[in-house]
């Protein structure tokens, strides 16, 4: 595999048409050691006839970033983003495991995606920067580049998604982008984006597979290395690829035996398809709490940088990254999408127990998260963990039958959160049919709470056991 430096020249290559697809590519290596042939895919409703194409994501020429690229990043972009702290968490005092938590988040637009927005811009040609910048992009790429673009005097255009998150369109809109709210999702929002750079004349920045994105995230594993020692892993969320591309030439060139775990949600398991499939390969995503993860197809460059580095891939399921997002608000006060969370989804589905023992840093990649969506995460991890509870129970419908029920789960320390009764549906006129949603300490208090509901009333209907218990 052509191990090629990304330079300033690759700022000059326009926009062009595509060309047929080739029977045969360039030959990329896998996770083995094992060189094999990695199909192109195009994405349903895509074809070569009208869609223009990203020249710095060649499919049969990636681009394979550097060492020297991560640092030449790294020395460019250090006055404009934060040097943010990589710190023990409070979960090393449950786990057996040193965790450190890199806090990208603290970044002023929310996420890590500010440092490779900065390079990629300041790397541009002074005519480029004057024609201006355009990418598509579900949030935090577009804020990323919105704000720097702001700052350095670029005009930007931002092509979102229909689905994309109202905050993070408001923050565009803040930060003085063009934003343009277009397509289904995300693969039809970055055709949109490109067809207008390539009418417009603009200069389009890829969020994930650009060589110069890719650098300026590698900056990430620079800072990880000089903040904690002796570092067994670490553990970056993926979704096009180009965060773990950068951050795994950086730790690997600098302390080669720490492993370089990725993390997927099973919603939208990109890279493990294009594991399997041996290249890149269009995956349809389902909705998904880590909507910044949410990518159908990683990147050609970013796959080809991380696959000879990459040690381990794990998908974790959704249950586990709302409890993830409630855990680090409630022991870290850290609020946090569900991207962010998805390290310590890992650990706590018990995907990592190999690292028991040993210190491990996760990237707590972003902080994007928006209120509603927020509140249903909370709720769903503590549903997931079993401290919500759900249950249907049967009761007289004489006075104070209801309050007896109320002043039961009072006497437990059991807080109600939602009731409502149904006497029009039951046989027995003498009952009522009571549904409750309520709030418990933990699971051990939920299962005190189902033995003394049981003992107490004939006919009691728990809905369904946690999520995460269940597994």
């Amino acid at each position: 595999m052509q191990v090629s430096s990304v330079t300033t020249q690759m700022a000059s290559v326009k926009l062009t048409a595509p060309r047929p697809v080739a029977a045969e590519r360039a030959p990329l290596q896998n996770g083995h050691g094992e060189v094999t042939a990695a199909p192109a895919t195009t994405p349903p409703a895509a074809t070569a006839a009208d869609e223009i194409v990203d020249p710095f994501c060649n499919a049969d020429n990636p681009q394979i970033i550097t060492f020297q690229d991560v640092t030449s990043a790294a020395f460019k972009i250090r006055k404009g983003v934060e040097l943010t702290p990589c710190v023990k968490s409070h979960f090393s005092d449950q786990i057996d495991m040193d965790i450190y938590l890199k806090k990208e988040f603290l970044q002023f637009t929310g996420s890590f995606k500010e440092r490779g927005a900065r390079y990629a811009l300041l790397m541009l040609s002074d005519e480029q920067k004057k024609a201006g910048v355009i990418s598509a992009s579900l949030g935090n790429h577009a804020q990323g580049l919105s704000y720097h673009g702001w700052k350095l005097g670029i005009p930007v255009t931002v092509v979102m998604p229909l689905k994309a998150s109202l905050m993070k369109i408001q923050k565009c809109r803040n930060y003085h982008a063009n934003v343009v709210v277009q397509g289904a999702d995300m693969g039809e929002a970055k055709r949109i984006a490109l067809r207008m750079a390539h009418d417009r004349g603009l200069t389009y920045i890829n969020g994930y597979d650009h060589p110069h994105i890719m650098a300026g995230q590698g900056t990430i594993g620079l800072e990880i290395i000089e903040q904690v020692s002796d570092i067994d892993a670490v553990v970056v969320p993926v979704g096009g690829g180009g965060l773990i591309a950068g951050v795994a030439t950086a730790i690997k060139n600098l302390s080669p035996n720490t492993k370089i775990i990725g993390v997927e949600s099973e919603k939208c398991p990109s890279f493990t398809r294009a594991l399997e499939n041996k290249g890149p390969i269009f995956v349809a995503n389902q909705e998904t709490l880590a909507d910044g993860l949410a990518v159908p197809q990683v990147g050609y460059n970013a796959y080809a940088t991380t696959v000879p580095l990459l040690d381990k891939m794990i998908v974790v399921k959704e249950e586990w990254i709302a409890l993830a997002i409630l855990r680090l608000v409630e022991l870290e006060k850290c609020v946090v999408e569900g991207a962010g969370a998805a390290g310590l989804a890992a650990i706590m589905a018990g995907h990592l127990d190999e690292f028991l023992g040993k210190r491990v840093v996760l990237l707590i990649c972003g902080g994007n998260i928006d209120t509603t969506m927020f509140g249903k995460c909370l709720e769903r991890g503590m549903a997931a963990e079993g401290r919500l509870q759900r249950f249907t129970v049967t009761v007289s419908d004489g006075p104070g039958g209801v309050a007896k029920l109320c002043n039961l789960l009072a006497s437990l320390g059991v807080s109600i959160k939602d009731i409502m009764h149904e006497r029009a549906f039951i046989r027995d006129i003498h009952h009522v049919e009571v549904k409750v949603i309520c709030e418990t300490r933990d699971w051990e208090h939920s299962k005190e709470m189902r033995k003394v509901l049981q003992e107490t009333y004939s006919k009691v209907y728990f809905y369904d056991m946690p999520m995460a218990i269940a597994e």
